[in-house]
């Protein structure tokens, strides 16, 4: 089983696919928020004059250890989109589905571009993914939610596979039986999970990285085992690790090096993966290394 890494920009590579290669199409482009989105990485240890404090009153010392950017501010956001989401319909299989990740800010107006390019018969669902972290300001409701658009190539012929969609636990499970409080439910079009948090496992340190479940059961839904997935704003690669979990292939395109960087610490396990414009070699030996002397497994001793 295949899988590919493309540094590169998105629509150069998306001209050299065949037409009706790709069975489902998972993006998140920028958000146009007109600004430089950052993460900053930290490392604690426990110090006694530290500079923040824990639980329990612990005292912890904080150290830098690296940051990652990239621009986001686009003076004809719908212009740049268009040309990738029309190559978007053209390499999808004629089953095949299209995600689209954005926020409040254009998600109106990709609404309606999408709707020329693939029609509005096939529009099939708003998504609501909807979280509660960060700050709240006092002037406004907090904006706490992203909006995914589904399309699909043949609204009369598409994957989706319901028994595959993983269960949440009913918010009342007394007012259902035992049985199914147990198995759970299905999701809405509504979804409820957090975000990715700053000290969990997940955390690449990308400024936009979503969670891995969120992904997975895109991924789950709207594919069989074998198929191919194309994300070409890849980011830190969940859209590849949710695939690589799930059996599928997967084809990830990004143009900014942070965002290899990234994908090299986060696939170091995966020998399968063919690298495209971008040599993942010293990376792999940096983070084989742990950056500190250590050394730690590394995907050529497994």
């Amino acid at each position: 089983m295949w899988n590919r890494i493309v540094f590169a920009e998105s629509l150069a590579t998306l001209w050299t696919l065949p037409s009706e290669s790709v069975h489902l199409i998972y993006i998140d482009p920028p958000f146009n928020t007109g600004k430089a989105r950052r993460r900053t990485q930290i490392r604690t240890t426990a110090s006694e004059h530290g500079d923040r404090t824990g639980f329990q009153g612990r005292r912890y010392e904080t150290f830098k250890i690296g940051s990652k950017t990239f621009a986001d501010s686009f003076d004809d956001y719908l212009g740049f989109l268009e040309p990738r989401l029309e190559e978007a319909h053209r390499v999808l299989m004629e089953n095949g589905t299209l995600y689209v990740h954005l926020d409040y800010r254009e998600v109106h107006y990709v609404k309606v571009l999408l709707d020329s390019i693939f029609g509005r018969d096939c529009f099939l669902n708003e998504i609501i993914w909807a979280y509660d972290y960060g700050g709240r300001p006092k002037n406004k409701w907090p904006p706490k939610h992203d909006t995914i658009l589904v399309y699909v190539k043949d609204p009369a012929h598409y994957v989706f596979n319901y028994e595959e969609i993983d269960r949440i636990s009913y918010m009342a499970p007394g007012l259902v039986s035992p049985e199914k409080a147990a198995r759970g439910k299905t999701p809405t079009d509504t979804w409820w999970h957090t975000i990715v948090a700053t000290n969990g496992k997940e955390k690449t340190g990308y400024p936009t990285q979503k969670p891995l479940g969120i992904l997975k059961r895109i991924v789950l839904a709207s594919s069989h085992p074998g198929d191919l997935v194309l994300d070409f704003f890849a980011g830190s690669g969940t859209t590849g690790e949710a695939c690589h979990l799930s059996n599928r292939r997967f084809m990830l395109i990004d143009n900014n090096p942070e965002a290899l960087h990234v994908m090299v610490k986060r696939f170091e396990r995966m020998s399968d993966i063919e690298w495209i414009g971008f040599d993942p070699t010293p990376f792999e030996n940096l983070f084989a290394t742990g950056g500190d002397g250590l050394r730690h497994p590394s995907r050529a001793a497994l």
